[in-house]
């Protein structure tokens, strides 16, 4: 699982800028511990997540899993996920209807879905 954070500039917990890469980092026994630099915030928000040991791979009966691995292939894919701290997904322009999630954009003034 990755953890997603409005007060952080990448969007992620435990994630910053580090010159042009990202590092990830955590705590331990009081101590700020570096887990890597990384190209990409998702990369070293999917590296802070194994380290702290809350990262699967994704199979079918795994969600938040399967949404970890999507992250990491949208970004692969050149794809930008837009995160948002006031929607209840974490991101811009998703919202859950029932138990799937539905991803609108605005186009000329209108909704698309």
């Amino acid at each position: 699982r990755l953890h997603l954070s409005s007060s952080s500039a990448t969007g992620y917990k435990n994630v910053c800028n580090h010159g042009s890469r990202f590092q990830a980092r955590r705590w331990v026994d009081g101590r700020q511990v570096c887990c890597g630099y990384f190209g990409t915030a998702v990369e070293a928000a999917v590296a802070y997540a194994r380290a702290v040991g809350e990262y699967t791979p994704a199979v079918a009966a795994e969600p938040a899993a399967v949404a970890a691995e999507a992250e990491v292939v949208a970004e692969a894919e050149g794809l930008r996920l837009h995160l948002s701290s006031s929607g209840a997904t974490g991101y811009k322009g998703v919202s859950k209807s029932g138990s799937r999630f539905q991803a609108r954009h605005t186009v000329d003034g209108r909704h698309q879905s």
